[in-house]
């Protein structure tokens, strides 16, 4: 069941939610050291993660699905969000140079869909890191955090996911090793918690972020076919549950 996008954003206002942001971001830029010149698109709920990368990229994009809502992002600023089907990403073909997949695949209806529009609009050798929850780790097995609804994954999981859909898997982190409580003390010693989880007990993070590389096969894997696609921008401070559109029948089969 899809969380309504004003519970993500309540979360990460919250102490903890800002230490998971924190630790999730620590570690996505350390995979991704260099942007600039970039076209980032996040997807999900990708807004606390994608802050640090405005200055550098040459653009960014924040495609928050239907079924989630959508919010107006950054705050007092021209939005930079847009409504989307996940299965009919309003973008041109290999319109975008890194893809961070977070709060989404987890929560993803037709996972498979999903993925081939992300390979759809990737650019030729285009990186993408997705961000779930960690089927092992304790957030999870708690539901006041949004990671502990949707469908968790392990590592062999999403690996297997990323290369049935034409993605080669390049790496997995883990981050977000401290208890998902909100006590001060707990939340004082997270860097500590990180340290020692990466070292010591990295099956056990609380998410796993794996970056992949799109493949590239001779020949052509995107069908050309007419679509309809819709950019829904947003000019208040929040609007959910926008109505999503119909798709019109394919007329050839898009993607991996």
């Amino acid at each position: 069941m899809w969380r309504d996008v004003s519970d993500f954003r309540e979360f990460y206002a919250t102490s903890l939610g800002q230490v998971a942001r924190r630790m999730i971001c620590r570690q996505l830029h350390e995979a991704w050291p260099n942007v600039e010149g970039r076209a980032i698109l996040g997807l999900g709920y990708a807004v606390p993660f994608l802050n640090g990368f405005r200055g550098e990229a040459a653009r960014v994009v924040a495609a928050m699905p239907a079924e989630q809502g959508i919010m107006h992002w950054p705050t007092e600023e021209p939005s930079l969000t847009v409504l989307v089907d996940e299965d009919e990403l309003p973008f041109p073909d290999f319109s975008f140079d890194r893809v961070v997949l977070v709060h989404n695949l987890e929560y993803a209806e037709q996972v498979r869909p999903l993925m081939r529009e992300v390979w759809r609009v990737l650019a030729d050798s285009g990186r993408l890191v997705v961000v779930v929850p960690n089927q092992r780790g304790l957030w999870a097995r708690f539901d006041w955090t949004p990671f502990g609804h949707g469908l968790p994954y392990s590592s062999s999981q999403l690996s297997r996911l990323l290369r049935e859909t034409l993605f080669t898997p390049l790496a997995i982190r883990r981050a977000v090793f401290m208890p998902p409580l909100k006590s001060n003390t707990t939340l004082a010693a997270a860097s500590a918690w990180e340290n020692i989880g990466r070292r010591y007990f990295p099956g056990f993070g609380g998410v796993i972020m794996s970056e992949a590389v799109k493949q590239i096969y001779s020949g052509s894997l995107v069908g050309n076919r007419p679509k309809r696609r819709r950019y829904v921008t947003v000019t208040n401070s929040h609007t959910r549950h926008q109505s999503r559109k119909q798709a019109e029948p394919s007329a050839a089969p898009k993607g991996p």
